[in-house]
């Protein structure tokens, strides 16, 4: 397999000089640890106190990492996106609330990105996360098997509609549906309503997709676990792969309330446990569908050389590759040009609203060694063959 994410001129042809500009200027902030901090301080501040900050936001940060503040407002990304064979899965990134109206707008737009799904062949995909649809502590006390009260029980029965009536529609529709994993703590009560989801719409194709965080070490025995109970039970699993995005506050947490962390001993036990898993999916593709969510250049090409070595279509309906809007180009576009399923995960929303996703997109950039540094040499070597 030749190895072509060198290729820049592929990755940043969607991007003006400004646009190249402007990654160049975030990236090397990003890559500045302390300066991360501050301006995530500042920025949390600014918000607080109302500061008319909306605007500097939506010009830097905001519009390198989202779509719009819109679903209407994300299309000419869209667009311009599937002009190179890049798919866009639309993600409202607006954060768990703990109030039943925001869960309630969060069910009708993802309700409203389906039928946006089903008319555009640009997006195969509608997500949700599961706190968007359900408190955090209800997912939380639920896992860990403590008794509900009635209250809580009838709103337990209101997120587990949320999720029903989402699955059904995508299911009547034809098209399918990513669900987000969130921390580890209230992922067991997800992971079983996600399966329940599995068990009532993937009967005859994929429709619902759960998501593994293979930073945890117990999510290999879980997916061969979940495995075999659909083979027993007759219905079809996707599963979207993904390091994982909270390894901080699993640690933290971990060692504040003394028990052994879930997530592996080090990135190279990530790094395996993800190879694994992919490597699993592929030898049971009659029965799974897979989702490669990573900015790993190593892992999207063994996954490419798994496909060579099996005889896998490079177009094969039940495996693509996403990476996030705003990060790895080289990666995305590359894989795009030459035949592969590949999709970018579109954040948007209000900007004040989706500012903590941008905060932690920001952190986890600093934290991930090598990937702000890669971006960054990248950027320039475009800049230099384009004599910016």
């Amino acid at each position: 397999m030749s190895r072509f994410f060198e290729d820049t001129a592929t990755a940043f042809a969607l991007k003006t000089d400004s646009e190249l500009e402007r990654a160049y200027f975030l990236f090397k902030l990003i890559a500045n640890e302390p300066l991360v901090k501050i301006g995530t301080a500042v920025t949390n501040f600014a918000i607080k106190a109302h500061l008319p900050v909306d605007g500097l936001i939506r010009a830097t940060v905001f519009d390198h990492f989202c779509g719009g503040v819109s679903e209407g407002d994300c299309m000419p990304v869209v667009d311009k996106m599937w002009e190179k064979g890049v798919y866009s899965v639309l993600d409202y990134s607006v954060e768990g609330k703990d109030s039943e109206d925001p869960l309630d707008d969060a069910l009708e737009m993802t309700l409203k990105l389906l039928d946006f799904v089903k008319e555009k062949k640009a997006m195969p995909f509608a997500v949700f996360k599961p706190t968007g649809y359900g408190r955090f502590a209800l997912f939380e006390k639920i896992g860990e098997g403590k008794p509900l009260t009635h209250t809580e029980q009838e709103e337990w029965d209101r997120v587990v509609k949320r999720f029903d009536t989402t699955c059904k529609k995508a299911h009547e529709l034809g098209v399918s549906l990513l669900i987000d994993a969130e921390e580890s703590w209230m992922q067991d009560a997800a992971d079983q309503l996600v399966e329940e989801m599995m068990r009532k719409y993937n009967k005859e194709k994929t429709v619902v997709f759960n998501t593994l965080q293979m930073y945890r070490w117990d999510r290999m025995d879980y997916l061969k676990k979940l495995h075999t109970r659909a083979l027993k039970d007759h219905f079809k699993i996707g599963v979207k792969v993904v390091r994982g995005a909270y390894m901080e506050k699993e640690n933290e947490r971990a060692e504040e309330r003394a028990y052994p962390t879930p997530i592996c001993a080090s990135k190279k036990a990530s790094d395996d446990n993800f190879d694994a898993a992919v490597a699993y999916i592929l030898d049971h593709l009659d029965n799974i569908s897979l989702f490669s969510g990573t900015h790993n250049e190593a892992s999207c090409y063994r996954l490419m050389d798994l496909m060579e070595a099996k005889n896998i279509a490079k177009d094969d309906e039940r495996i693509g590759f996403g990476q996030l809007y705003g990060m790895s180009d080289h990666i995305s576009f590359n894989l795009a040009a030459r035949g592969y399923n590949v999709a970018k995960y579109v954040p948007f929303g209000p900007v004040r609203d989706v500012m903590p996703y941008l905060i932690r997109r920001a952190e986890e950039n600093t934290s991930v060694a090598g990937q702000t540094n890669r971006e960054l040499e990248l950027i320039k070597k475009e800049r230099k063959r384009r004599k910016i």
